[in-house]
């Protein structure tokens, strides 16, 4: 039997890539089809994975929901945790998000 998902490093992710299964989940969650999660998530290598990952969740709805749960708590409370960025820096990292380079 193929396994789509794995856990790993305290997370889930799709086998055999660095893709996590929250972002497969959200963006089905959001109404992305799986050929879309494809193109959006290249790495995953084929739309039968994309297929197995929503099947996984959709078997085991409650245990992915609370993992999620748990990771949004945790990105909450880490954010708040977090030093801001030198002005420098963020205007960089903007200028680049906006596609214009500075030296």
């Amino acid at each position: 039997m193929i396994e789509y998902v794995e856990k790993r490093n305290g997370g889930f992710y799709l086998a055999g890539s660095r893709v996590s299964l929250d972002s497969v989940v959200i963006s089905f969650q959001q109404g992305a089809s799986p050929e879309s999660i494809l193109r959006s998530f290249p790495t995953i290598g084929s739309l039968e994975k994309v297929y197995g990952a929503v099947t996984f969740y959709l078997a085991n709805k409650q245990l992915v929901e609370d993992y999620l749960r748990e990771q949004s708590q945790l990105w909450d409370r880490t954010q708040g945790q977090q030093e801001p960025l030198p002005e420098a820096l963020r205007e960089k990292m903007e200028s680049a998000r906006a596609g214009v380079i500075r030296p």
